[in-house]
């Protein structure tokens, strides 16, 4: 998971009111609950010291929060009685979470937002192709291409001169199947997508599959269900769509743990991986880290960490941040600093799942939950 959307939380200071909210059911028991919860969510940050002006602006942002529209809740960011950042959950949170702290809380975020990667789908037929990109964000239009418009259909003759024409079609399909890829390839790096599903003309996919660059085509999957002609999504169309993000998310988490898993410190070769807050620390303060490995309730996510105005004044010590020029430290909780500095520095983000979770021993998770894999190998430090 990129953390690029919550930049706008990092170029202000705080502290910061952060709020997950349910919105609970669409009947009127909902809204009386709705109502309770807001009351509920704004007394725990006026106890934790937030000021009036922050408060206010949080109450009026949950209580536009709705079931009709964000089904799953939102989590609410807010600094000096301003909304920053409001972001729409997947699922919603397991008993409402409000806080007040010098950095926004952001772990349930990545749990209550999932990992599913951002989708680039692709509707296809013989003369073009539309592309939607399926994100965070909800379904948004991504382009599309048209290629040439005739001839375009077969004729049922044996003729000569009506299989020649046969001919002419079938290069028109070649031709278009060429003009789709180029377009999709510029679409997918246009807008950042991790993989691609192609919808639509079962002649025209694997056409178009065949003539995506190696890389591209490695995260292409094809789907029989849905097309391109207006109302042919179906609910078999969106659970493909989804089962292969979720196909991706799998592949990429068992693909960073085996490279964790063999990187670790004390094995007989150059480091490729840390565990531990301290080594991940200074991985973040040094701007080593490639992909951040958080396993959710584990023990090293509360500990104590210091911190100064910049992402990359980090440390396990408040006299260790001073010399990185930082003259008033703050207290925070290590995996809050871990997520400012990942944004910071554009380093990736993976939960991982707990051992009694995937029946796995344990052995290739971060010990305390907080890990990461690196941008460059080094040779461990002997202490």
């Amino acid at each position: 998971m990129q953390l690029s959307f919550l930049a706008p939380l990092f170029d202000r200071g705080g502290p910061w009111a952060t709020v997950y909210f349910d919105p609970a059911q669409n009947d009127e028991s909902g809204a009386k609950r709705r109502e309770l919860s807001v009351r509920e969510a704004c007394r725990t940050l006026e106890e934790a010291g937030a000021d009036a002006a922050t408060v206010q602006a949080v109450r009026e942002a949950l209580t536009d929060i709705g079931p009709a529209e964000d089904p799953a809740g939102r989590v609410v960011f807010a600094a000096g009685g301003n909304v920053v950042l409001s972001h729409r959950l997947s699922r919603p949170p397991q008993g409402q979470i409000a806080c007040w702290a010098a950095l926004p809380r952001l772990t349930p975020l990545l749990e209550l937002s999932s990992q599913d990667p951002d989708c680039l789908v692709a509707y296809i037929d013989r003369t073009g192709a539309d592309f939607e990109l399926c994100g965070a964000a909800g379904p948004q239009d991504a382009g599309r291409t048209e290629g040439q418009q005739w001839p375009v259909h077969r004729t049922a003759s044996v003729d000569w001169s009506e299989r020649h024409f046969q001919l002419k079609v079938e290069n028109t399909w070649e031709h278009n199947a060429g003009e789709i890829a180029e377009a999709l390839g510029t679409a997918y790096e246009e807008s950042g997508a991790d993989l691609v599903v192609l919808v639509g003309d079962p002649r025209e996919r694997p056409a178009v599959r065949d003539r995506l660059p190696e890389a591209l085509r490695t995260v292409t999957v094809e789907t029989e269900h849905g097309g391109r002609a207006a109302g042919s999504s179906s609910s078999a169309l969106e659970e493909a769509i989804e089962q292969a993000r979720q196909q991706y998310t799998r592949r990429r988490v068992d693909a960073a743990l085996d490279r964790f898993s063999a990187g670790r410190v004390g094995t007989d070769r150059q480091t490729d991986a840390v565990e531990g807050v301290p080594a991940v620390i200074e991985a973040a303060r040094e701007h080593r880290m490639d992909t951040l490995l958080v396993r959710p309730g584990g023990p090293d996510l509360a500990r104590e960490t210091w911190i100064g105005a910049e992402p990359d004044q980090v440390a396990v010590r408040r006299t260790d941040v001073q010399t990185l020029g930082e003259g008033d430290p703050i207290s925070v909780r290590a995996d809050d600093a871990l997520l400012r500095s990942a944004a910071a520095t554009a380093s990736d983000v993976l939960i991982v799942p707990s051992p009694d979770e995937d029946g796995s021993d344990g052995s290739d998770i971060p010990v305390g939950g907080l890990g990461a894999l690196l941008r460059w190998t080094y040779e461990p430090s002997q202490t």
